[in-house]
């Protein structure tokens, strides 16, 4: 979907060393912005709460990068039935390889057989079966954008409307 075609709602922004202070903020501000964003969809408490659960993976993911130095950025956009999260993070080049292949894996057929997998395997890393849940269980489409030296970009398009009807 063409970039210009979505419209910026909220823009948030934290220093990785306050962010990761505290397990919680993942959930605190999934529910937050969550909440923000969908106050004017058909069922805001269903939008809500699946944006918050959806968001929180990828909060937590971020979390678990261990970077203290640099900043957290989550824009949200929205374009017709479809929520865009742009999730920004530092991110060393070895993580960044390793969440690219993660990325390209989504691409493939058989999704659904290979999260099963996933989640069945206690050894699997819990990136694969994040990206992976949210490709199955809301249908998202995830993009990995390289932004500043040592970071990431998650573009993450979630078609909860959609999902809802």
């Amino acid at each position: 979907m063409a970039d210009a075609a979505f419209e910026q709602l909220l823009n948030l922004e934290m220093e990785m060393a306050t962010f990761t202070s505290d397990w919680l903020h993942c959930d605190q501000l999934s529910n937050y912005v969550a909440q923000m964003v969908s106050h004017d969809r058909r069922d805001p408490l269903r939008h809500s709460n699946l944006l918050s659960s959806a968001l929180n993976e990828l909060l937590e993911m971020s979390f678990r990068s261990e970077a203290q130095e640099g900043e957290l950025a989550c824009v949200f956009y929205r374009h017709e039935q479809v929520e865009r999260i742009e999730l920004s993070f530092p991110c060393r080049s070895q993580q960044h390889r390793f969440y690219a292949e993660l990325v390209r894996g989504l691409k493939h057929r058989g999704k659904l057989a290979n999260y099963v997998k996933v989640i069945a395997d206690e050894t699997a890393p819990l990136e694969q079966a994040i990206l992976l849940g949210l490709a199955v269980n809301y249908d998202a489409e995830i993009e990995l954008r390289a932004s500043a030296a040592e970071a990431l970009t998650f573009v993450v398009d979630l078609p909860l409307e959609r999902l809802l009807t």
